[in-house]
């Protein structure tokens, strides 16, 4: 994924029409979208493809199973059209291994979860999230999802990873994550979802960002 704007947009919508009305208004200010369950399971998995005529698609189904299970989701994501999927760590280091096996045989990328970035996010993940961060790195991964709504837990995680692995990062906007704050603390992308989707001008709550980050 080139680096422009620093900006994924998470396209928590249900609905193809609304997808595409709002995708098409912020595609020149994202460098990927970020699709999960809510589109996909309204619309199906036919509307990867559609999304990447205009920006490349991360797939957040948060894959978290046996790795034969994690081969099969992969493969299914990647033949949609998505360039990046992501996963859970804490299923352990053969279901990433898989992971990362499909995504390389598809010159694809995959980001694993350290910890996220709702207030229950700390509970089970800050106790392993620097050892799932380690293992990101150990097993070849793109990169790993830290929040934004914590900067300092980026600032951690970026001092574990080093700069050979990106740092995607939600929380930004409705959550009260910081766009600037946290590309400060060491991510490299952002990812924003309800302050521009909701938002009566998609495009301008998205350049909004963007110039707030001065990527």
């Amino acid at each position: 994924m080139e680096k422009k704007n620093c900006l994924i947009l998470a396209l928590d919508v249900t609905d193809r029409e609304n997808a595409l009305r709002i995708a098409n208004e912020v595609s020149e200010y994202v460098d990927s979208i970020k699709v999960g369950y809510p589109l996909v399971l309204g619309e199906g998995l036919g509307i990867v493809k559609e999304l990447a005529e205009l920006a490349p698609v991360i797939a957040d189904f948060k894959v978290a199973d046996i790795p034969n299970t994690d081969r099969l989701i992969c493969e299914h994501v990647f033949n949609a059209g998505a360039d990046a999927i992501i996963t859970h760590g804490f299923t352990g280091r053969d279901s990433l291994d898989s992971c990362v096996k499909v995504a390389e045989e598809y010159d694809r990328d995959v980001y694993v979860v350290t910890e996220m970035s709702h207030p229950g996010g700390v509970e089970f993940f800050r106790p392993v999230a620097e050892t799932i961060a380690q293992m990101a790195a150990d097993a070849g991964a793109t990169g790993v999802v830290a929040p934004a709504t914590r900067p300092e837990r980026v600032r951690d995680i970026r001092k574990i990873i080093g700069d050979d692995l990106h740092i995607i990062s939600p929380g930004v906007g409705a959550q009260g994550g910081s766009a600037a704050d946290v590309i400060n603390a060491g991510a490299d992308w952002v990812i924003v979802g309800r302050s521009i989707y909701n938002s009566n001008s998609p495009a301008d709550a998205a350049m909004k960002i963007c110039n707030e980050m001065k990527c």
